[in-house]
């Protein structure tokens, strides 16, 4: 009796144990119930029923990435490339993904495959070559479509290189360097121009600049010599009334001063060492004196000079009286 307990025991205990089900974080199990899909066990501990139900699929439930190989691709210009691509999927329904498609991943690969030969034949090498992008974004929202009855979310599909033939890339390395040398060729004769164009500009304001300054210059030479004109003028009148006032003496005394001034000139001269004055020293002689009398009217009033003393008279003698004068007295 006591065996039999204990082989009922047994039995319960692997029957307990043969039901529980751990799901790991980041899967779902698909459960079935006598081969027929019922459940979604999520991350944790589960029991189900043994010899009724089991575990179909394990369904990774976090972002993937599929690679997809190498493939030659013709463009629509007849050339042929080398193309290699990521996709970067999440399973969103382990359901679909489980029972809706057979291989998901060779299904992914197949489809990415295929779009991506329909869309860059249908575009030229320079396209393929610049338009990544565009090419991203078509074959993402194709493949996205696709895939959504898989209860797949396409998330992104990435060109991960595109390979052109040697002798393309040759061409296309001298185009590349043509016109390279084509740019520098016209940035170094834009900079030449500009050169030119600033010296030029220059060159004009530095004649502007140079014109003012003798414009300037030259008017304020004519209002030194107006000024110049103007003081001579009123010297000149100055003169003229003191000639017209005192006569000879004041002409004399401007004559003794340039005069004067001229003998001073020579003397103070620094390459004369002997001067001849071919002049009469009594010229020089009657300017001084012009110029003393001039000086005299000036100080005061010109006092007669004094008379000369009168020579000593001398005594008048009575003439002698003869004899016969005196006799006849």
């Amino acid at each position: 009796m006591e065996g039999v307990l204990i082989l009922l025991a047994g039995l319960v205990v692997v029957y307990l144990a043969t039901g529980i089900r751990v799901v790991r974080q980041g899967h779902v199990y698909t459960i079935e119930r006598l081969g027929k899909y019922t459940l979604a066990a999520q991350p944790g501990l589960h029991f189900i029923m043994p010899f009724v139900d089991r575990v179909g699929h394990k369904v990774n439930m976090m972002e993937q990435v599929l690679d997809i190989p190498g493939q030659e691709i013709i463009t629509r210009d007849n050339a042929m490339v080398g193309v290699d691509a990521v996709v970067f999927f999440q399973v969103l329904d382990a359901g679909k993904a489980a029972y809706e498609i057979s291989n998901l991943y060779v299904a992914i690969m197949q489809l990415t495959t295929t779009n991506l030969r329909t869309v860059m034949g249908s575009m030229d090498l320079d396209e393929t070559l610049s338009k990544r992008d565009e090419i991203n974004a078509r074959l993402l929202a194709v493949v996205d479509h696709a895939t959504s009855p898989w209860g797949l979310k396409i998330i992104r599909v990435e060109l991960r290189d595109i390979r052109p033939p040697a002798d393309i890339s040759n061409a296309m390395a001298r185009q590349m360097k043509a016109e390279r040398e084509k740019r520098a060729s016209i940035l170094e004769a834009e900079g030449a121009r500009a050169s030119e164009i600033l010296k030029a500009e220059g060159q004009k304001q530095g004649q502007i600049l140079e014109s003012e300054g003798r414009k300037e210059a030259a008017f304020r030479d004519a209002e030194a010599r107006e000024r110049s004109a103007e003081a001579e003028a009123r010297a000149t009148q100055v003169v003229s009334e003191a000639i017209a006032t005192s006569g000879t003496q004041a002409l004399n005394y401007f004559i003794a001063q340039k005069y004067v001034e001229a003998v001073r000139e020579f003397a103070t001269s620094p390459n004369a060492k002997t001067i001849l004055f071919p002049v009469e020293a009594t010229q020089l002689i009657g300017s001084l004196g012009g110029i003393g009398e001039l000086i005299s009217d000036a100080v005061g009033p010109k006092s007669p000079p004094p008379a000369p003393p009168a020579p000593p008279r001398r005594p008048v003698m009575p003439p002698p009286i003869s004899p016969s004068s005196q006799g006849q007295g």
